[in-house]
């Protein structure tokens, strides 16, 4: 309550017109400060101090790195093997009783734990005796170290005491290498009572005339092995099918156990007849009740099975079943040598009837994919994709043979319908498109899709596809019951049959030529700048004026509409229309055929008997 100033002083000052820090004298509240006492840093600081103007800088060595305990000693434990003794009062077998335990001291933390292994059937509540913490050492506070365990001594632990008598390898070589000497080990020291009862007991050996002991004393785990079949093919689905029978020596039981293979159809049931006796014959009398629900015993039965009623290439019948063995092992073959004297043993063979084959009958094709493809299903039941010609493939990549073909059909409007038929080489596949035509009334576009298309009569076992050489011109292919009829082709279609003429007949490389041919002979005529008949070009061009002066009287024609109507008529380019359709073709578009120079313009421009070259004929109408 004293102090009035609470200021802090000022710790910057100028002097001749230069900034310089000073330490403050007065701190808050007016108490003085001593500035000029040193701290323990600058003290340790000045005493590494030396001349370094001789010597240079004193260089200080690097700090060891600092590792903590829980990390340098994680995961180390030491063991000790100790054991307490431990008072019986009440029990006239023993009055005292030995329990061993392991004492376990975590180093990274210093804590201790005491486990007992759990001993079966002790009723003793076993495991661990001490959780694992700090255990205190006395009264002051203290805790138990690791210096303070040794072996041969004993260390009380709440109230108990522990005699430790060893320790394992790591916990001896830690406590040597940090200078402890460790005392000899002990005798580990077991349970008096404990060890009484693994005593064996002892045992009477008197002379005994039970056979079935003695037999199964002296048969024990011997197993006669036979091989036989059961033949049930008389019954409705029954079949010869092979068994194992095992006859234990050591009670006269027989087991009868099934002999699967891979994909016989049947569930991998293991026995057929359990292990059991098995009556031979019935004690002959009258039964007031059904056998089936009365256990057998040896009341009613008059003789049970044994080793000598089983041979083999005999017939055993097993509860109503007749079995035929045909084979044995070897251990078998020596019981049977030694204690019968049986040395025939030759196998008998068994021949199987050969499974009646079943006709493989192919459905009919339904149309849907390739047939091929479609034919895998009736061969697996995971279908895999026919295998392709790749070397046909790589070599006809891209290769395309086009023909033009004309829909034959009872209807006018199909007549006038045309397609492109497009044979890819490389899969044999054909495909049909329709170019649109405008106000046809027809959408075009793709008429059939890539895939093979049989020929008629093709049944399914024997397919026969079109290939190149059925495809001449004038010949009708039926695809999918519409037939058509091939009216023209590409020109590389000439060219790529050419080039392999081996690989087909030569009556479909004279069509192509000859088709080839005529158009040819059409096409220079049509570029010849001589007109037909005889007539001088002129003599043509003076009718062709004189055919403007007319035609000027007939203003509704529009030339350019004319143009474009034969241009567009004119598919092929060549510059030829038929007669029939030129004229229907005039009609539409109103041009007066009828008038004298007109119609003499028509011969001079016709050749031949119905083929008319308009381009002539086109002069007359200057676009």
């Amino acid at each position: 309550p004293q102090k009035t100033s609470f200021h802090r002083s000022q710790t910057l000052g100028y002097k001749n017109g230069f900034a310089f820090s000073r330490l403050p004298t007065v701190g808050i509240g007016g108490d003085r400060l001593y500035v000029n006492q040193l701290s323990q840093a600058e003290l340790d600081e000045l005493s590494n101090k030396r001349p370094t103007l001789t010597y240079g800088q004193a260089k200080q060595a690097p700090p060891s790195g600092f590792i903590p305990a829980h990390v340098a000693f994680d995961k180390k434990i030491l063991k000790f093997d100790a054991y307490f003794q431990e008072d019986v009062p009440l029990s006239a077998e023993e009055h005292y009783r030995i329990r061993q335990v392991g004492i376990y001291y975590y180093l990274e933390d210093d804590s201790m734990s005491v486990i007992e292994p759990v001993v079966p059937n002790s009723g003793l509540p076993q495991g661990k005796l001490i959780r694992r913490h700090r255990v205190p050492k006395n009264d002051h506070g203290d805790h138990y170290h690791w210096k303070d365990l040794n072996r041969g001594m004993n260390i009380t632990m709440y109230g108990r005491t522990y005699r430790i008598v060893n320790c394992d390898p790591f916990t001896q070589v830690f406590l040597e290498s940090q200078g402890i000497e460790l005392n000899p080990p002990e005798k580990m020291i077991f349970d008096p009572y404990t060890e009484l009862r693994q005593m064996p007991l002892r045992k009477y050996i008197t002379p005994s005339d039970f056979d079935q002991l003695k037999q199964f004393l002296t048969y024990d785990k011997q197993v006669l092995r036979f091989y036989a079949t059961w033949d049930d093919t008389n019954s409705m689905f029954g079949e010869n099918r092979p068994y194992i029978i095992h006859y234990y020596l050591a009670d006269d039981t027989v087991e009868v156990r099934e002999v699967y293979k891979r994909n016989d159809g049947r569930d991998p049931f293991p026995i057929l007849i359990k292990r059991q006796r098995l009556p031979k014959t019935f004690v002959d009398k009258k039964k007031t009740f059904p056998s089936c629900v009365l256990e057998i015993s040896d009341q009613e039965v008059l003789e049970w099975y044994t080793a000598k009623d089983f041979a083999v290439g005999k017939s055993t019948t097993l509860l109503g079943r007749t079995f035929f063995i045909y084979d044995c092992d070897e251990f078998t073959r020596n019981f049977y040598r030694d204690k019968f004297g049986i040395t025939d043993f030759q196998p008998v063979e068994i021949k199987k009837k050969p499974p009646e084959e079943v006709p493989q009958v192919i459905p009919p094709y339904n149309g849907f994919g390739i047939l091929e493809d479609s034919l895998q299903n009736c061969f697996s039941l995971l279908p895999k994709p026919p295998r392709k010609d790749v070397i046909k493939m790589l070599e006809n990549d891209h290769k395309v043979l086009r023909y033009k073909v004309a829909l034959e059909s009872p209807n006018p409007e199909d007549r006038k319908r045309h397609f492109i038929l497009s044979y890819f080489l490389s899969n044999d596949m054909i495909s049909i498109y329709e170019p649109p035509v405008r106000n046809s009334g027809i959408i075009g576009g793709k008429y059939l899709g890539k895939t093979r298309v049989a020929k008629p009569g093709s049944t399914t076992e024997n397919a026969k596809y079109y290939e190149p050489s059925d495809l001449t011109i004038g010949s009708t292919i039926e695809v999918f019951g519409h037939r058509f009829v091939i009216t023209d082709a590409d020109e590389y279609v000439l060219n790529y049959m050419e080039s392999n003429a081996e690989s087909f007949p030569a009556a479909t490389l004279q069509s192509l030529r000859d088709h080839f041919r005529s158009r040819q002979v059409v096409k220079e005529t049509a570029k010849s700048d001589i007109p037909m008949l005889g007539t001088s070009k002129q003599e043509v061009d003076e009718l062709i004026v004189q055919v403007q002066e007319e035609l000027k009287l007939h203003k509704y024609l529009n030339n350019k509409n004319i143009w474009e109507a034969f241009l567009q008529c004119d598919k092929d380019g060549s510059g030829i229309l038929d007669k029939a359709k030129f004229l229907a073709l005039c009609d539409s578009l109103s041009v007066p055929t009828n008038t004298f120079l007109v119609n003499k313009l028509i011969d001079l421009c016709s050749f031949g008997e119905d083929k008319i070259n308009y381009h002539d004929f086109l002069r007359a109408f200057p676009r």
